[in-house]
């Protein structure tokens, strides 16, 4: 089971985003784009124009989770514009099928994220349409939040379910991952983690990221 990092811009400069993604290239292995929209979350942050941007000058790909109203009608444009992963929310999609399918279609990894309060088992058929599983570990709309710890069950679970950790379904935990709470979760068998404030409000992001994948390098060793 690899270990990823896909540090969050969202408690990033957006003023300087650019420089805040090169910042973490030559450590990290994705970035990671919370879009919201101020409806199915209330937080507004940045949408498809800026992805597109970002696009342009980011080397590493693009992790866009969507956190909209409508994933159904928006989340085949961001693979399209060639983001490398697209997560669209279980509570918002009222055509998961259909939507990861355009999602793969279209050349990135579909997701599948799930609140805190929502439960696995009723997704649990959808998981040959999925790439990755997002398990929330805070109430998503805003960075900084602590972890919630009531979902390393639903982690351990998910990571049985996809079929142990050689499985081709990665696992992502987002919110409250830091020093002090990723190895809790890479215990508990997630591969890729979401880490906002912990590396951007860090005084070296790059070496930030390395310390976290070390944390659950070790911790997921010791697991399996």
């Amino acid at each position: 089971m690899a270990i990823q990092i896909s540090p969050s811009i969202l408690s990033a400069d957006f003023a300087h985003l650019a420089d805040e993604a090169a910042a973490v290239e030559n450590a990290a292995d994705w970035l990671h784009v919370d879009v919201m929209d101020n409806h199915f979350v209330p937080n507004l942050t940045l949408g498809l124009p800026v992805v597109e941007s970002l696009l342009k000058s980011a080397k590493l790909p693009l992790d866009c989770h969507l956190m909209i109203e409508d994933p159904d009608r928006w989340a085949p444009a961001f693979a399209e514009a060639g983001a490398g992963s697209v997560t669209i929310h279980a509570e918002a999609a009222k055509a998961p099928v259909r939507t990861l399918r355009a999602i793969r279609s279209a050349g990135a990894r579909a997701s599948l994220a799930l609140n805190p309060a929502t439960a696995l088992d009723p997704y649990a058929d959808l998981l040959p349409e999925v790439d990755m599983l997002l398990l929330m570990t805070v109430e998503p709309g805003f960075g900084g939040q602590k972890f919630i710890d009531m979902v390393l069950p639903k982690i351990r679970k998910a990571r049985e379910l996809v079929g142990g950790h050689d499985a081709q379904v990665w696992v992502q935990v987002d919110g409250g991952v830091a020093g002090d709470t990723i190895e809790r979760a890479a215990e508990a068998g997630a591969d890729v983690f979401v880490a906002g404030s912990a590396v951007y409000g860090a005084e070296d992001p790059a070496s930030a990221v390395e310390a976290l994948r070390a944390k659950a390098e070790k911790a997921a060793a010791g697991a399996y």
